[in-house]
């Protein structure tokens, strides 16, 4: 399996608009986030979860050759509005793309976006061609088991997911104790961890590494990152076998 981190910035990307700062204002390339996604090749699949905002780009940037198939995490902006470009796999492969996601991510992409869904409202032009499925318990393809993980997101319950010994939870704040259970045993884990202090949606520094202890994973990446964090800086005080992610980032899980 060979894991490509697409996107590892928070919702507003890194530089954020109008900050001075020294991550935004950095020459690190590293420091030069757009927003979360992922890309796995697992045998013969190739999946994409989420369609981040710049997902057109970040696409072309790393040569990703098809997407058999999307899981969504959920279905706020920085995840979805990728959505549309969806379309030219569809042509490229001359097939649907199935889509997966919890009940509420799925209905928030449909009222994101109608023309795709409702034959009503769509006038001309191309469409993805997409098939919704609404996940519940693990489902397998291609010889590929993937399994969706319940987390909270604040309030909102949303997907991380696991595909064999690799699991990417991004947008958490909570994760239940029978959704820990389902992330032991990995061999990389991709963790969203948002800055230095709390927030009220998301894990922080502190939190992400106690979820780190507790899931004992062999290696471990931190994901969706605000400009808190300068990279080469934080890197260097993290614990062994855990680093910050950067955009275009490959792993390879044997």
């Amino acid at each position: 399996m060979i894991v490509t981190l697409l996107g590892t910035g928070t919702s507003h990307g890194v530089p954020v608009l109008g900050c001075n700062c020294t991550t935004c204002t950095s020459t690190d390339p590293r420091d030069f986030r757009t927003r979360s996604s992922v890309y796995l090749q697992a045998g013969s699949l190739h999946i994409l979860i989420d369609t981040a905002t710049e997902m057109r780009l970040q696409t072309i940037k790393n040569k990703v050759p098809r997407v058999d198939l999307v899981l969504m995490t959920h279905n706020h902006a920085d995840h979805v509005c990728g959505f549309d470009d969806l379309r030219r796999f569809c042509e490229l492969q001359g097939n649907e793309i199935p889509v997966y996601g919890n009940q509420m991510t799925l209905k928030g992409i449909t009222s994101m976006f109608p023309y795709i869904f409702d034959k009503k409202v769509h006038i001309g032009g191309g469409i993805p061609r997409i098939r919704l499925n609404e996940i519940i318990v693990p489902i397998e393809t291609a010889g590929i088991k993937i399994i969706p993980i319940p987390v909270f997101h604040g309030s909102m319950g949303i997907f991380g997911y696991r595909i064999e010994d690799f699991a990417y939870v991004t947008d958490c704040s909570y994760i239940p104790d029978d959704s820990l259970v389902l992330l032991k045993n990995l061999k990389l884990l991709i963790l969203g961890v948002l800055r230095f202090k709390p927030h009220p949606t998301h894990f922080n520094l502190e939190e992400g590494l106690k979820i780190i202890q507790i899931l004992k994973p062999k290696h471990s990446i931190l994901t969706h990152i605000a400009h808190d964090f300068k990279h080469q800086e934080v890197n260097l005080s993290l614990p062994e076998n855990v680093e910050l992610g950067w955009d275009g980032q490959r792993v390879e899980i044997s």
